[in-house]
């Protein structure tokens, strides 16, 4: 009998909050994350971290999109990264929860489009407890968030056996003029907006400790109280 039809969360989440984290360290606790589930030896990881300044591509990505002049990624000290995360040119730095889930899709949620739009209902949950309604993307617009004609957070996620790496990038507090330097998500036209922007000042811990609870909830998983940094 699945979870789903005893009501019962049976799987635990391990949620963490790591603070500022490179990108290729990210992706290195990622791989060794999905590397136990696959082995049977780890539990379902939410890591939920910033990430210096940085632009990563996805496996769609027109290197078009990245406007920047090498001389304005150098003074502005951001990097630039390939993944194979699905989707197209992002920003990634200070002010931004970035959250990557590890978690086992087997054997009742193998249907891709259903977990995007669980990971974009999970953020609009998060954004209505500081009193910001916001709406999906999908199916009219590009998978993300919006508020109003503004996107406010990316999805971006590769699934591998079912084992979900990436994930979403929430702006919380980040300075919007790193997105000048690129087309965000390759959308010509569209405008970023931020929590701060629109009047609501939070610090990207306490907005990680609300999507860590809506996670589990929607997830149906016992969140692991004992994680650093997340409190239940």
């Amino acid at each position: 009998m699945t979870e789903a039809a005893t009501g019962v969360a049976t799987r635990t989440l391990e949620a963490r909050y790591l603070g500022r984290v490179g990108y290729a360290e990210a992706v290195r606790l990622q791989t060794e994350a999905r590397h136990r589930i696959l082995n049977g030896h780890g539990d379902e990881k939410l890591l939920l971290l910033e990430h210096p300044s940085v632009y990563t591509l996805g496996r769609n990505a027109d290197r078009g999109s990245l406007i920047a002049t090498p001389e304005w990624l150098e003074a502005r000290r951001v990097s630039v990264e390939e993944t194979d995360r699905g989707g197209e040119i992002t920003y990634h730095g200070p002010g931004q929860l970035v959250g990557y889930p590890i978690l086992d899709l087997n054997p009742d949620r193998r249907d891709i489009r259903r977990y995007i739009c669980d990971l974009q209902r999970i953020l609009i949950l998060t954004l209505a407890d500081f009193n910001l309604d916001a709406e999906p993307g999908l199916p009219d617009r590009p998978a993300g968030v919006w508020i109003g004609p503004r996107k406010i957070a990316s999805i971006g996620v590769h699934l591998r056996r079912w084992i979900t790496t990436h994930g979403f990038a929430l702006n919380v507090s980040t300075d919007l003029t790193y997105f000048d330097g690129i087309v965000p998500c390759g959308l010509s036209g569209v405008q970023m907006t931020s929590m701060e922007q629109l009047g609501e000042q939070a610090t990207v811990e306490e907005v990680a400790d609300r999507c860590s609870a809506h996670f589990a909830e929607v997830f149906d998983r016992r969140l692991d109280s004992v994680s650093a940094g997340i409190k239940t």
